[in-house]
């Protein structure tokens, strides 16, 4: 059995999508929060479950080999929408990670065919698969969605 690890906080949003926990980090001005409202609103749309777990500061913590994500207490249910401010949304108190998403900086695109080395990534003991994004590309929710269906059937 696998003993817990103390939690470390990343900048980064946390989000559920269905029963997939995902997390989006990436530069500040990346686009995590924008892209986490629109992935969460896409899923509702089609009447699936999705929710916010946190925005900016999320909390990991290793837990029998999974990775739990959890929202800082002092800003839980709270995202901030550009031009908008803080916001208040329905979030839930945690999920397990299924897979991480970097997103790259304006301006950067994801390579075409991605390095092998660079599909998965580590945190806090625990081995992720991962993509990379630009969150303002035209059709990045779309590949999101098709990479969250490839990595939940495989």
């Amino acid at each position: 059995m696998t003993p817990p690890q103390a939690s470390e906080y990343v900048h980064a949003n946390a989000l559920v999508l269905g029963a997939f926990g995902l997390l989006l980090r990436g530069p500040s001005g990346a686009g995590k929060s924008a892209l986490s409202l629109q992935l969460v609103a896409d899923w509702r749309a089609r009447g699936a479950f999705a929710a916010l777990i946190g925005d900016d500061r999320v909390a990991l913590e290793a837990r029998h080999g999974r990775l739990i994500a959890r929202p800082h207490p002092s800003i839980r249910g709270i995202i901030e929408a550009r031009g908008l401010g803080l916001l208040r949304v329905a979030y839930e108190p945690a999920c397990v990670l299924r897979a991480v998403i970097d997103l790259l900086a304006c301006g950067e695109s994801p390579k075409r065919y991605p390095d092998e080395e660079e599909a998965t990534t580590r945190l806090s003991g625990v081995t992720l698969p991962r993509m990379f994004e630009n969150a303002a590309e035209v059709g990045a929710v779309a590949r999101i969605a098709a990479y969250i269906q490839n990595v939940a059937t495989n």
